[in-house]
């Protein structure tokens, strides 16, 4: 699917990539907001791991996501990748935020801190983040994963390249 819209009104959720022209006639801030009211189709990896973008301001990225049965560890419970998934997304949002049109993004570092398991008797968790320095070529950006009754589960930080859409 190319920039197909997603259905309005509390539909299903369309999923797909955005055509290479769109993401270079539009910023970053234009190009998530699209995402958010459904103009464009949301990415296949948040279709993929059961999260999604709830708020977007410029430099700050809230997101929310239901671990559950389908994301376990041998272990029995929430594999780390689901949470470092969600930071990566959500501090890479929160970047792609103020990156202006022609430019994208890409994770060059990410730390993540593992506070407390998730199950998926968790729930649903809320990860916010927000830019901490945006430069020229190198964006960092920090971020954490809260469960319903505010406990942190995770945290953590990114480093982001700015680079010019080919």
């Amino acid at each position: 699917m190319s920039d197909a819209p997603a259905a309005g009104n509390g539909s299903t959720r369309q999923y797909g990539n955005v055509s290479r022209e769109t993401l270079k006639s539009v910023s970053g801030l234009e190009l998530l907001k699209g995402m958010l009211d459904g103009r464009y189709p949301g990415p296949p990896i948040a279709e993929l791991m059961d999260f999604g973008m709830a708020e977007l301001a410029p430099g700050r990225a809230v997101f929310t996501g239901r671990p559950g049965r389908k994301h376990y560890n041998p272990s029995g419970s929430v594999h780390g990748g689901f949470a470092a998934t969600l930071l990566d997304s959500a501090m890479g949002c929160a970047v792609h935020t103020l990156v202006p049109q022609g430019q994208g993004f890409t994770t060059l570092e990410i730390k993540v801190n593992y506070v407390r398991p998730m199950f998926e008797a968790t729930g649903e968790v809320r990860c916010e983040a927000a830019v901490i320095n945006m430069g020229r070529t190198v964006a960092t950006a920090d971020g954490k994963i809260v469960d319903g009754k505010g406990r942190l589960i995770a945290h953590g930080t990114t480093t982001c390249m700015i680079f010019d859409i080919p």
